[in-house]
């Protein structure tokens, strides 16, 4: 196994490999970057194919965190865990407890939420071992449900008004066509949100169901979800699977911005310039997909949802500052926001 030698690795603070062979927990924490306030990031849990593509994750994982909190203002820093196993067949209580242990010796540096192969059940019985965990709903505010994907969805939303915006000259979305590729919970609520405004939507899915959902209550176009990508569209919103943005699809886009919820959309950081040349404006997807982990952060702090609705509308602000300065210096809005990370984290 190698972890300073991993492409991923990038100057991380600290790598934690725990293991509870009563459980049979086998877990690595990464804290990339403490500079801010201590590292926040998921627990994933997933059957990786071996340890190394493990580290890989959780190094990579927990870099982005810092870039995200960086730029959605938050007083964290970046990190993640990864549990190797199958969440469908082997996840216990107890092995969750364990991993409550493992956090707890982490000393407060790193602070656990869920994330894919995760949920709130597990992270009520990480809570029942250490108090470094994030996203717990205490019931105060009923307008609190414990489910960070409207938060998400919000913060995408005012990324992509702000985008359209910069090239439009206005944030009127009525009437634009907007391609929405995924219609999970974010997704969904996203789809909600530009419904109201007056967007009109196409939309794809490799659920039948939630695209019918998407037809029935927006009036949705449906479309494949080998077409979604190239649909003739103002915006494309994706919201699936990341890599979408790739050497074999920038000739094919025809939407003038790009704005969604997925993770890590452009396939690699040289696709951001790619964009840029053909005159496509990227909304980099770290920067509005933050309004989740602005949620986790104030539910974790006991704010009302109220203030976590304000701090998510600061993403605005901080789009704007990219759009301009990329503009200004005829650079990506990729290679910028991740320069304006590093600004404010103090990358050295």
């Amino acid at each position: 196994m190698n972890v300073f030698s991993d492409p991923a690795f990038d100057g991380h603070e600290q790598v934690v490999f725990a293991s509870d062979p009563v459980t049979g927990l086998k877990t690595i924490i990464a804290v990339h970057n403490t500079n801010l306030g201590p590292s926040l990031g998921g627990c994933r849990m997933w059957p990786y194919a071996s340890e190394q593509e493990a580290i890989h994750d959780v190094l990579r994982l927990s870099r982005g965190m810092t870039y995200k909190s960086a730029l959605a203002n938050l007083p964290l820093g970046g990190g993640k865990s990864v549990i190797i196993g199958d969440p469908r067949s082997q996840k216990t209580p107890e092995m969750f407890r364990a991993m409550g242990r493992a956090v707890e010796q982490v000393g407060g540096r790193y602070i656990v939420a869920e994330d894919v192969g995760t949920n709130p059940a597990d992270m009520e019985q990480i809570a029942s071992q250490t108090k470094h965990v994030g996203g717990i709903n205490d019931g105060k505010d009923p307008a609190r449900t414990g489910d960070p994907s409207p938060f998400t969805a919000y913060g995408v939303f005012i990324g992509l008004k702000e985008a359209v915006r910069f090239k439009n000259g206005h944030e009127d979305l009525a009437g634009l066509r907007v391609a929405v590729q995924g219609l999970g919970n974010v997704g969904y609520h996203l789809c909600l949100m530009l419904h109201a405004a007056g967007a009109r939507l196409v939309v794809s899915d490799l659920n039948t169901d939630s695209v019918n959902r998407a037809v029935d209550e927006f009036g949705a176009t449906p479309i494949s979800v080998d077409e979604i990508l190239y649909v003739d569209a103002d915006i494309l919103a994706p919201c699936a699977l990341g890599g979408i943005v790739n050497d074999r699809s920038i000739d094919k886009i025809r939407a003038r911005i790009i704005a969604g919820a997925a993770n890590n959309q452009l396939e690699a950081d040289r696709h951001g310039e790619m964009l840029r040349e053909a005159g496509i404006l990227y909304a980099p997807d770290y920067v509005i997909n933050a309004g989740g982990v602005v949620e986790v952060y104030y539910c974790r702090e006991g704010r009302p949802v109220s203030e976590t609705n304000r701090h998510i509308e600061d993403i605005g602000a901080t789009v704007r500052e990219i759009f301009e300065r990329a503009s200004r210096q005829n650079l990506s809005t990729g290679f910028v926001a991740d320069r304006l990370a590093e600004e404010r984290f103090g990358k050295r």
